[in-house]
Parts: C-alpha cells; sequence; structure tokens
C-alpha cells in the first residue's frame, strides 16, 4: 500500500485529488440517510478509519516516532480541530440543506490561503487568486437560490461556518507537521484524537453510543472506508506534496459533486444558479490548477 501511494503521490497527484474530493463529496448524503445522533456517527467513523489503518501501518512505526513536544502538540491540535469539525459540520446538516452547508464549507481555501501565507510565507500569484476567486464566485452562485432565513437554517449556517474554520485549522497543522511523520501514521494518531473528542462529546450529553439497528452500522462502515480513508487520508497524503492551499481548493469542487449526488439520491432539485455557479466552480478550479502546474514546471526548470 505505501509503494502503490508513494508512486501515485509522485506521479498522479491530482488524480488522488480528485478521488479525494469525490469520496469526501459522498459523506454529506450518507448523512442525511443516518437515523443516529452525527456525533456517534462521525465517533464510530473515525474510529473505524483507525482500526482498518491498523491493517497497513505496523504498531512498532508508532512507537518509533521521535517527535518532540511542540510536534506532539501540534498533531494532538490537529485531532482536536478534526474532533471539532465533524461534530460542527456534520450537525449542520440537520438544520440546513446539503447546497447550503457544503458551500459554506468551500469558503475553507480562503481561510487556508490567509494561514498558508501566515505560517509558511506561501505566495499566491495574481492568476491564482484570480482562479480562486472565480471558483468562490461559482460557489456564492450556488448558494444564492440557497439562502435561509429561518431560525433553523441559520443555526446550520453557523454549525457549518465553525466547522469550515476547524477544517482550516486542521489541514494547516497537517501541513506544518507533515515533513516530520508519515502520513500513515499521522491520520491513525488524528482520527483517534477526533473520535475521543466525539466521543467525550457524546458521553457528556448522555447520548446513547449502542442501540443502534444494522443499517447504521452499515453506514458507519461507509462512512469510515469512502470520506474518511479515501477522502480524508489522502487528502494527509497530499499535504506534504502540494500544499493545504491546494488541497483545500480541490475541496472547493465537493459541493458541486454533493449537489450531483444529492439531486440523484435525496431527489434535491438542481436550480439554475447551482448549474451555473458549478460551472463556474469547476472552470475556476481548472484554471488554478493549470496555473499552479504552470509553476510548478518554471520552478522544475529553473533547477
Amino acid at each position: 500500500m505505501d509503494r502503490l501511494m508513494k508512486s501515485a503521490l509522485q506521479s498522479h497527484p491530482f488524480i488522488l485529488l480528485a478521488i479525494s474530493i469525490l469520496s469526501v463529496s459522498i459523506s454529506s448524503i450518507m448523512i442525511k440517510f443516518l437515523d443516529s445522533p452525527t456525533s456517534v456517527a462521525g465517533m464510530y467513523r473515525l474510529f473505524i478509519s483507525v482500526i482498518l489503518m491498523f491493517a497497513f501501518v505496523p504498531w512498532r512505526r508508532i512507537r518509533t516516532l521521535r517527535l518532540d513536544r511542540k510536534d506532539w502538540g501540534i498533531v494532538l491540535l490537529a485531532g482536536l480541530f478534526l474532533g471539532l469539525h465533524f461534530l460542527f459540520w456534520m450537525e449542520s446538516l440537520v438544520y440546513t440543506s446539503v447546497a447550503s452547508s457544503m458551500v459554506i464549507l468551500s469558503l475553507q481555501p480562503l481561510f487556508v490561503m490567509i494561514g498558508s501565507y501566515l505560517l509558511f510565507k506561501e505566495q499566491v500569484n495574481r492568476l491564482m487568486a484570480g482562479c480562486l476567486i472565480v471558483a468562490l464566485l461559482g460557489s456564492i452562485l450556488i448558494a444564492w437560490g440557497d439562502i435561509g432565513i429561518s431560525k433553523a437554517a441559520l443555526i446550520g449556517d453557523g454549525l457549518s461556518l465553525a466547522g469550515t474554520l476547524f477544517v482550516s485549522f486542521y489541514l494547516l497543522a497537517g501541513q506544518k507537521i507533515s515533513h516530520k511523520i508519515d502520513a500513515n501514521v499521522y491520520s491513525i494518531i488524528v482520527f483517534f484524537i477526533g473520535g475521543t473528542v466525539l466521543l467525550l462529546y457524546n458521553v457528556m450529553n448522555n447520548i446513547s453510543l449502542t442501540g443502534y439497528d444494522s443499517s447504521e452500522w452499515t453506514y458507519f462502515l461507509l462512512l469510515a472506508i469512502i470520506p474518511t480513508l479515501f477522502g480524508q487520508y489522502i487528502f494527509n497524503l497530499l499535504l506534504k506534496s502540494v500544499g493545504a492551499t491546494t488541497v483545500s481548493v480541490g475541496i472547493i469542487g465537493e459541493p458541486v459533486l454533493a449537489i450531483i449526488l444529492a439531486y440523484l439520491l435525496l431527489g434535491e432539485v438542481i436550480t439554475l444558479f447551482q448549474f451555473l455557479g458549478g460551472m463556474l466552480t469547476l472552470f475556476g478550479m481548472g484554471m488554478y490548477f493549470w496555473s499552479k502546474s504552470l509553476t510548478g514546471s518554471r520552478k522544475a526548470t529553473n533547477r
């Protein structure tokens, strides 16, 4: 598995990014089908992912980690941010539509770009910034016909915004520590910490951890395999090679795919604004990756 992933990272990082974006897009659809509390689903999603990953990551690799206190602090914060992201974002889907929640989530590249500049001094040229703006405008256009003013919609939007901030912090923490820890080991640790955060929340709020039927456990397993292992785990792999900003820009495409899946599986209507906004988002993303590849080619030529 390690050799296959390393080979793919070196030769086809953007294909891996596309796979991960498609995978995480499915999570919002699955959550809509759940009858169990979202905090329970998020907890089991992360814990099951840890169990599955242990089949590919020997325990001795974790025991031989060489991290100082500051490094461990960053890893612990990353796990905390991931748990809080799942807690707030998954709960937002209870109050608002897939489209509205996902569009707010698509603001994360803006937060990550600012954080990358402050933490890593990453520069973004005008073309790349322009492409990001186009993609964000597409996301706003998608949400135009879905903006709610009800109390429930405002609560859902607020929860989604909080979840967006936490996942932005999570990506930045991951990039900060990515050169010191293997992505496989890092993922196991942060998934476990994130699951523990949700476990504590459930226990403190007297939310039952058992008694769910087989269909719920099937969704827990699918959430662990598809959006977590094929989504969040691949994001962690890509942080070292392409950076948090590029990963977050790719995630802008998640609302477009989620809206299409919501139409096919949930019967949610695709409005004209959502269609035009989706096309604009995909165009902005494509131009960003094109400009990013040009920048990478110039750097390789100048070496």
